[in-house]
């Protein structure tokens, strides 16, 4: 569930006028504070869905006939396959419509919710001391990666060349996880699949970090929530896999 934007209508460029460099590093061709202006906006917009995410996620975990409506009424379990693959649904009008205020931020919201219910009922099954221990970590390692990011920033370096490599280890990662459903290859392969989920979405975050610092147009501040959003959401959940493995 990740995609790139296009860049500018019809995602072409002007070398000759300079627009080029402009996509690829704005953030060298314009005024500080306006890039500032837009990295609070973005931050903002995804302190807004942690926080829906949270109070979503523990109503169904913390209200119980919630979640036992799922794996024991008979539509339930139709209703939980849909409310999975809802947010994949609705990435393609977001998609396109990421740039139109307020569909939007309406489109945001619904994927926030659709994602916040996945998440809910995978913590629902699980352990509260696991769920406390992957929260803690995914807050620090997300709050360190982003200090290092905007560090190395400043510093000159850039991320780019981590996209090419990080798509093949979602791909790989992606036919891991399809050999595991239909040939269950026990704790050892969750425990590898977890570890291995958890450092490539540290990875993306870096990556969509300094995207967001250099790359993202104005228009774009909710395309670039949702990037960093569902970053941190599937560390969460990868480190969640990893500590139930674990703890099996």
């Amino acid at each position: 569930m990740y995609f790139r934007p296009p860049y500018g209508k019809g995602g072409g460029v002007d070398v000759e006028t300079g627009d080029a460099a402009r996509v690829f590093y704005p953030l060298m061709l314009e005024s500080p504070e306006l890039r500032w202006a837009f990295i609070r906006k973005v931050y903002s917009i995804l302190a807004i869905q942690m926080l829906l995410t949270v109070a979503v996620a523990s109503i169904v975990v913390f209200v119980r006939p919630v979640a036992n409506f799922f794996v024991s009424s008979p539509g339930g379990f139709g209703l939980y396959i849909f409310l999975l693959i809802l947010p994949f649904i609705v990435l393609c009008p977001l998609y396109y419509y990421y740039q139109y205020h307020p569909i939007n931020l309406l489109l945001l919201g619904v994927f926030t919710v659709a994602m916040s219910f996945a998440v809910g009922l995978t913590c629902a099954f699980t352990k509260g001391e696991i769920i406390l221990e992957s929260v803690i970590l995914t807050s620090v390692v997300v709050v360190s990666l982003t200090m290092y990011t905007f560090w190395a920033a400043k510093r000159g370096h850039d991320f780019n060349f981590l996209g090419p490599f990080l798509f093949s280890a979602v791909m790989i990662l992606m036919f891991f996880a399809l050999i595991q459903i239909f040939f269950p290859l026990g704790r050892i392969a969750l425990m590898i699949y977890g570890g291995l989920a958890s450092l490539i979405f540290c990875g993306y975050i870096i990556y969509d970090t300094d995207n967001l610092i250099k790359r993202y147009s104005y228009d774009e501040y909710v395309w670039a929530a949702v990037s960093l959003y569902i970053d941190i959401i599937n560390l969460f959940l990868s480190l969640l896999t990893l500590f139930r493995a674990t703890d099996s």
